[in-house]
């Protein structure tokens, strides 16, 4: 049986951090756990719009940093509160199954007292109170399941920094980002410090595993700071090209928010084309988006070219029906 790999990565550069991720994924074969932080950094995902997802004013009055992440889901904040952790695993079958990765941090936390289940897509609550955030991301035959735990973390900060589509909040029937948080250390009969949580959680893991063995990442230090320089450290990655489009519209499903933009040419020929949102997807949705492009923005030239595709595969939950109805 092949071993799992534990790491603890002791960066706290979310560059560094999020290109440890893809590195891993892409470059071993081992299984591995990896338990890591971030100085105070929004992370957004994958398929968002991120001008739109923070408040930039703040961000930049505050040094906080803002990366893109390799998996789909909504915009999260990090500090030194907030404990991430990591699970890549060979298969080829488990790409959305939250409950095989929250299970062993579910059972965690219960030996602490704290009360955390598995809600709703991909989230963990104490109460109707959100601890974690989870996402994944799949390589061939590889997925990539990350998820972070609010530990000790500044909701004030939190607020301030995330800027929430209205409708999203509306959706959840709450009034603010706030109110939907808590921290997992008010919970808990005996407190520990984070550094603690981390090193028992570390332990919990090991145990719990037997074929677990620790493994330094410094081993490939070297190239994970090439691929932090040449992406993750990189405006082009973090924002992109955001241009004046001409259709605009986003609207929020039970799998998510899904939001178009198009820069629709002459002859009504769609010259550009977008989707962000907090949605997953098994393939990118700029995949999808490539399709669109030169097909006249006309109802039954978008419906004949999407006429054979799984639009699921790159918004996961999503019918051909729904798209072409969100494109006009």
């Amino acid at each position: 049986m092949m071993p799992m790999l534990f790491i603890y990565n002791e960066s706290t550069d979310p560059y560094f951090n999020l290109a440890a991720e893809e590195f891993l994924i892409k470059n071993m074969q081992e299984e591995i756990f990896m338990l890591w932080q971030n100085h105070e950094t929004i992370v957004i995902g994958r398929n968002q719009n991120t001008m739109g997802e923070i408040n930039y004013d703040y961000v930049k009055e505050h040094d906080i940093r803002v990366v893109r992440r390799m998996s789909g889901g909504g915009a999260v904040f990090h500090d030194m509160g907030n404990i991430n952790f990591t699970f890549i695993v060979n298969s080829e079958d488990d790409f959305s199954n939250y409950q095989r990765f929250t299970e062993p941090v579910i059972s965690f936390l219960q030996s602490f007292g704290v009360d955390a289940q598995l809600k709703g897509r991909n989230d963990l609550v104490i109460g109707d109170k959100k601890i974690s955030g989870n996402a994944q991301y799949m390589y061939k035959k590889r997925i990539l399941h990350h998820g972070t735990l609010l530990y000790d973390a500044d909701h004030d900060t939190l607020s301030a920094a995330l800027k929430v589509a209205p409708d999203k909040i509306k959706s959840k029937g709450i009034q603010s980002v706030r109110s939907r948080v808590t921290n997992i250390s008010e919970h808990m009969q005996d407190k520990v410090s984070s550094v603690e949580f981390i090193r028992q959680f570390a332990d919990f893991m090991v145990k719990n595993n037997r074929n677990c063995q620790y493994y330094d990442l410094n081993r490939h230090k070297r190239e994970i700071e090439k691929l932090r320089d040449e992406k993750y450290a990189t405006w082009a990655w973090n924002f992109g090209y955001s241009p004046q489009y001409a259709y605009h519209r986003q609207k929020r499903y039970p799998f998510g928010t899904v939001e178009v933009q198009m820069d629709i040419g002459r002859e009504s020929v769609i010259q550009d084309c977008r989707f962000y949102g907090d949605f997953f997807s098994k393939e990118h949705p700029e995949k999808l988006a490539d399709k669109l492009k030169g097909v006249r923005h006309e109802w039954q030239a978008v419906e004949e070219i999407l006429s054979s595709e799984n639009v699921s595969l790159y918004i996961q939950g999503m019918s051909r029906e729904e798209l072409i109805e969100l494109l006009f």
